[in-house]
């Protein structure tokens, strides 16, 4: 599985990963959580508002933090 956070930097990025890694944690997987930050990069995955959260190439989330139930949720498809 492969989780992309996307956004500049900022405190909802932060969180956003904190929570797909406690997600993670909780749901007993492992992934790679690459933080994305370049803008061209971000706007090639359609996403217009930060913070993004992509799983295996898809947008799964966009604008918002999700809560790790949520994430739990998502992951678990």
């Amino acid at each position: 599985m492969d989780i992309k956070v996307l956004g500049p930097g900022c405190n909802n990025c932060a969180r956003l990963e904190a929570n797909a890694r406690e997600a993670l944690d909780a749901l007993g997987r492992t992934a790679s959580i690459e933080k994305v930050t370049d803008i061209g990069e971000i706007v090639g995955y359609g996403v217009m508002t930060t913070p993004g959260l992509v799983v295996d190439g898809t947008v799964v989330v966009s604008g918002r933090v999700p809560s790790v139930d949520e994430i739990k949720l998502l992951l678990a498809v």
